[in-house]
């Protein structure tokens, strides 16, 4: 695969509005992200022992990112996954806008590789607002909570 065919599957991505694209071929995998922030990285992983394939990535986060509003945290994902917020599609959500949470209470599922990750809040404080919705995928680092702390 050349710079040509990548250019191609990056455009593919942008007019079908498609966040993730995985192709295979002869042997050798392409894997392309788009993430939330609007940069795409593009990673070529080898597929054989000891074989070198190259991987750039492009983009930064930018430059006039909101700052963080004082006494608010926030509840990040700690891994890549789909988030869920209750047990079950027919389950009440684990919190809700308005709720109090402690480092150990439960707020959502972040589900990986067919596992069912608990997702715990590690702060203390109020839930305000809720950034993620249902069924939803998530990166690692990303907001899924904003949270008034306790003082």
């Amino acid at each position: 695969m050349d710079i040509d065919d990548l250019k191609t599957l990056i455009e593919l991505m942008n007019e079908n509005a498609l966040s993730e694209l995985e192709i295979e071929e002869e042997g050798r995998k392409v894997r392309l992200v788009k993430e939330a922030a609007r940069k795409a990285e593009v990673v070529a992983v080898p597929t054989r022992i000891g074989e070198v394939v190259s991987e750039s990535r492009s983009g930064e986060v930018p430059s006039g990112a909101p700052a963080q509003e004082p006494g608010i945290g926030e509840i990040t994902a700690p891994m890549v996954g789909t988030f869920y917020r209750s047990q079950s599609p027919d389950s009440d959500p684990f919190i809700e806008e308005g709720m109090k949470v402690t480092a150990e209470t439960t707020v959502c599922i972040i589900e990986a590789m067919k596992v069912m990750n608990e997702i715990h809040a590690e702060l203390s404080g109020t839930i305000v607002e809720a950034l993620v919705e249902n069924g939803q995928p998530v990166e690692y680092g990303q907001p899924l909570f904003k949270v008034k702390l306790e003082e």
